[in-house]
């Protein structure tokens, strides 16, 4: 029995959609790494409870947080995108959290850039406060343990593909290196990163989506967490593309999901038709209710799955909208700003 409502939040279920394609869906995806990271900070003395924990977030890591601090008896300090609506405001308030979100910005670099000033004008400020640095710190690995472990399991991990959004790297790349990491030595284990256009992760800020960039799988800033040398596959994916897969998701197989998740889908229906003979496994990291009004109340424009395909490029430099597909050979990152990015605490 679980001893608190973000255990049974952050488990995950794995739905087998047809016999080489399987979805792990989760409610809220971010509950495993920030329970997992707390709990160890505890255990190892960096923190004590009561003491307050403070991030930057767009939306699912607030609430994640703010279930993790509930579940050990913390404070818990957001500062939050624009986007976080009225739904999530609500929720954290009666948690106990504070929220201070930013004022409305029509450009989510900008947000992204003031969100991390606030934080370090917060720690001048109170320098007793835990700064969480999801987006940085290699701690948020630890909750997917054992989520990989679960995943070997049900479906072994010889000719397995995971796809999902890159985000702040922990996911993906954790997903990977666990199941990596399999007793034998023999898993064969292949990672596919999903982008949106306008991200600096992997070089595409050249080409900007003229709807958005899908919040949690890209950024406009460098990430400190994410390992390159993971990634052997990356696909980016515009808006238009990724709510066709959301609605086809939802269509085909009743997945209630939110955007990045047809974006995975979309990329994961793609690289089980061009490797036969491989199990195809994709993240669903949120449920669909927050993309209700942007995507779900658009379906009707979703265009059918059979009229997109990826671009095949091998340079950045022909990314295109609305869906490109690129080798990228577990290459680690090239000298710059991202590789030597390190945030002041």
């Amino acid at each position: 029995m679980d001893q608190h409502i973000a255990e049974s939040v952050g488990r995950p279920d794995l739905i087998r959609l047809d016999d080489r394609l399987v979805c792990l869906r989760f409610e809220t995806m971010k509950v495993v790494s920030a329970l997992a990271a707390v709990r160890h900070l505890l255990d190892t003395g960096a923190v004590r409870r009561g003491d307050t924990l403070l991030d930057s977030s767009s939306g699912i890591y607030a609430y994640a947080l703010a279930l993790a601090c509930h579940r050990y008896g913390m404070c818990c300090h957001i500062v939050g995108s624009t986007t976080v609506d009225h739904t999530l405001r609500t929720q954290l308030a009666v948690l106990g959290a504070t929220l201070e979100q930013m004022e409305p910005c029509s450009d989510l670099k900008l947000d992204q850039k003031r969100r991390v000033e606030r934080i370090h004008e917060i720690l001048a400020e109170h320098p007793e406060y835990h700064w969480m640095r999801q987006y940085h710190d290699d701690i948020h690995y630890l909750g997917y343990r054992a989520i990989a472990e679960r995943i070997r399991e049900a479906t072994g991990a010889a000719g397995l593909t995971v796809v999902g959004g890159v985000g702040s790297g922990a996911s993906t790349g954790a997903l990977a290196r666990y199941l990596r990491a399999a007793p034998s030595g023999s898993a064969d284990v292949r990672l596919v990163g999903v982008q949106p256009y306008g991200s600096v992760t992997f070089g595409a800020e050249h080409v900007s989506d003229p709807e958005i960039i899908i919040a949690g799988i890209g950024s406009s800033i460098p990430f400190g967490n994410v390992s390159h040398e993971l990634y052997d596959t990356l696909h980016w994916i515009s808006f238009d593309a990724a709510l066709a897969g959301s609605v086809d998701l939802l269509r085909r197989h009743a997945v209630f999901a939110g955007l990045s998740t047809g974006a995975g889908y979309l990329a994961a229906r793609h690289e089980r038709e061009r490797t036969p003979g491989r199990t195809v496994l994709f993240i669903a990291a949120d449920t669909g209710h927050r993309y209700v009004d942007t995507v779900y109340a658009r379906h009707r424009e979703a265009a059918p799955l059979a009229t997109l395909a990826p671009r095949d490029v091998t340079d950045r430099s022909e990314l295109a909208l609305p869906w490109s597909r690129m080798d990228w050979n577990r290459a680690r990152a090239e000298a710059s700003a991202a590789d030597s990015y390190v945030p002041a605490r």
